[in-house]
């Protein structure tokens, strides 16, 4: 990434994800950040371990639980000891399903569970929330700086023609006009971030698996091409971008 240069640092929440953990090993092959931060609640994964090993302290993994306010704090504390300043956040995170939860996309409104609502909430709106908060401090300086979190086309209020997945809709939605509302309030007070809303795509991930087999051919992205596909627009974006909502091929969607 051009954008990115040796004293550049970056942060990805979500790092043992199929999305995060390509985004990780992306940002550590072609870019010269300094340091990579690679915030999950496996910081110890195999994967991230062997980054770990291959690139030294430019890849730093990191303990967090997006689900506890508590963390996501220490999160950020950790980040403020070592380099008072961010230059990438990405929130690359998501929930969609979860079996043991008995959460499961909503084809019918009688389907609505409130705890399912009030988890996908949590997940897909307030950790960005939680995590925008305790970080825009280090985002906000004299050098270009985005805020970008991995939104959902099925999030666009607009760009609904199918209904159903009402917690999975209504919490991307929600996250999007966190997006937003981020975005205005950063320029007037961190006039230097970018604030971007992406939607990589459907990729080949544990979040999608369930529903691959009706993907059409070749609309089912690796999570390395959806990857560099996000990097690529991130890389690419302006302040005249701040606050907009893109797809991975960088065209915008409406809200």
């Amino acid at each position: 990434m051009e954008t990115l240069d040796h004293d550049s640092n970056v942060l990805v929440v979500g790092a043992s994800g199929g999305i995060g953990a390509a985004l990780v090993e992306q940002l550590l092959a072609g870019s010269s950040a300094r340091r990579v931060w690679a915030a999950t609640r496996t910081p110890d994964s195999p994967r991230l371990t062997a980054l770990r090993e291959a690139y030294g302290e430019r890849c730093m993994p990191l303990a967090v639980d997006i689900l506890d306010e508590a963390s996501i704090a220490a999160m950020a504390a950790t980040l403020r000891a070592d380099q008072p300043r961010l230059h990438l956040l990405i929130n690359a995170f998501g929930l969609l399903h979860d079996e043991a939860q008995g959460i499961w996309p909503e084809k019918r409104v009688e389907s609505i569970s409130a705890e399912g609502m009030l988890t996908s909430y949590r997940v897909n709106t307030l950790a960005p929330a939680l995590i925008a908060r305790e970080c825009l401090g280090l985002l906000n300086h004299s050098q270009r700086a985005v805020f970008a979190s991995l939104s959902a086309r099925v999030g666009s209020i607009g760009d609904n023609r199918l209904g159903g997945w009402y917690a999975y809709r209504t919490s991307k939605a929600a996250q999007n006009m966190l997006t937003r509302d981020l975005a205005i309030e950063c320029t007037r007070r961190a006039r230097r971030v970018i604030c971007l809303a992406l939607h990589p795509g459907t990729t080949r991930t544990d979040l999608s698996e369930p529903f691959q087999a009706r993907v059409p051919e070749g609309k089912l992205f690796t999570p390395a091409f959806a990857a560099g596909k996000l990097l690529a627009r991130i890389d690419a974006a302006t302040t005249a971008d701040n606050g907009g909502f893109y797809a991975w091929d960088g065209a915008p969607i409406p809200w």
